[in-house]
Order: structure tokens, then C-alpha cells, then sequence
């Protein structure tokens, strides 16, 4: 298995993305909500970039020094997309990389920890 801190932003928002999109369904069935329509609305909220932009926003000053270096590696990658919104889509990256360097090094107590606090966030702001 390859190392964890030599895969690049890329790489590593694209495990963290497959891993929080699986924890927040897990969440929200969890929750005992079963109608399709419901689930996909309330899952975006949690899960799109815009979410995450503002998770970020939540969680900045609580990144360690470790997982800052993570997010802005993230962050930087070079996605060749051309969004309407591409702050949003850099800062979802940065979150993206987060979670998924912490589940690739095992440090499943602080990613979930992180996790909780996001699903936090996006419930307050939509309370």
C-alpha cells in the first residue's frame, strides 16, 4: 500500500470525498429518514462544495499544524476544472484531502471527531 503523505491533494480528496459521502449517508439513515428525495436534498447539504466551504470555514482555526498542511495541499492540486464557484470547489478539495489522509492513517478518533463538528456546522446554519 502506498504511503499515505506521498499521495498528492488530489489523491487523497478523492478517498476523503468517497469516505465522508458514506458516513454522512450512514448518518442520515441513522437517522431513520427512508424517502429517497428527502435523503439525496439533506445529503447535499452536507456533501456538496458549497457545505464543505462552509465547514471549512467552521473548522479552520481547529486544523492542527498537520492537517493545515493537508488541507492546503488539497486545496492547491491542480483539478484543471473550470467552476462558477471555484473558492468553494478548492476549499471542498482541502476538506476532502483532510478526511481522507486521517482515514488513510488510521486516525479514526480525530476524523471522526472532525466529521462530527461538520455535520454540526451544517445543522446549525440550517436550524
Amino acid at each position: 500500500m502506498i504511503k499515505p503523505e506521498l499521495l498528492n491533494g488530489a489523491n487523497l480528496a478523492f478517498i476523503g470525498d468517497a469516505y465522508y459521502e458514506l458516513y454522512i449517508r450512514k448518518y442520515l439513515i441513522d437517522k431513520q429518514i427512508t424517502n429517497q428525495n428527502l435523503l439525496h436534498k439533506l445529503a447535499v447539504k452536507y456533501v456538496s462544495a458549497k457545505g464543505h466551504n462552509k465547514i471549512v470555514i467552521g473548522l479552520m482555526d481547529q486544523f492542527t499544524e498537520a492537517e493545515l498542511v493537508i488541507f492546503k495541499r488539497g486545496r492547491n492540486h491542480s483539478s484543471g476544472a473550470n467552476r462558477k464557484k471555484l473558492s468553494e470547489y478548492l476549499s471542498s478539495s482541502g476538506f476532502e484531502a483532510v478526511i481522507g489522509y486521517l482515514y488513510l492513517t488510521k486516525q479514526e478518533e480525530r476524523l471522526h471527531q472532525l466529521i462530527d463538528k461538520a455535520i454540526r456546522i451544517i445543522e446549525e446554519e440550517n436550524e
